[in-house]
């Protein structure tokens, strides 16, 4: 048997020394996490501030946009792509490429472009709706300017 071979079955047959996240003696399931809440035996942590200068999800104001397309030219990741709907020119941000480095954000010199707080973007797709800004407003961001 190979040395690696050797390794990788040491491995696979050792006692993990690492701890279950978030607690060392997390129960095995959120149901009983959240009985132990009500039952009074645990607190939850209470959600951390997010800073004023967080780089989270990209919104696009395509009302303000002037589409002098500066953004397109300093974006390392290609994050915007342009494309030709009803005759005119729109800009798409493909969210799952951005690296959040904000120099769409710095270039633009209409602010049509900002970083929003909303970090949670989690997806199966990449081209799921929540990763895909093109300046539409969606039911829930409606709900928000109403408010």
């Amino acid at each position: 048997m190979s040395k690696i071979m050797r390794k990788i079955t040491k491995q696979v047959f050792k006692k993990h020394t690492t701890n279950l996240f978030p607690a060392r003696y997390a129960p095995d399931s959120i149901l009983q996490v959240l009985q132990l809440v009500e039952k009074g035996e645990i607190e939850l942590n209470p959600p951390v501030e997010i800073p004023p200068d967080f780089r989270g999800k990209l919104q696009y104001d395509k009302e303000t946009c002037v589409n002098c397309y500066q953004c397109l030219n300093v974006c390392p990741a290609e994050v915007m792509q342009i494309h030709e709907e009803d005759g005119e020119e729109k800009i798409t941000f493909y969210i799952s490429r951005c690296t959040f480095c904000r120099q769409c954000a710095d270039i633009c010199p209409v602010d049509a472009i900002e970083m929003s707080d909303e970090f949670a973007l989690a997806a199966f797709d990449k081209y799921d709706q929540n990763l895909i800004v093109n300046g539409e407003k969606t039911p829930g961001q409606l709900e928000k300017v109403k408010e």
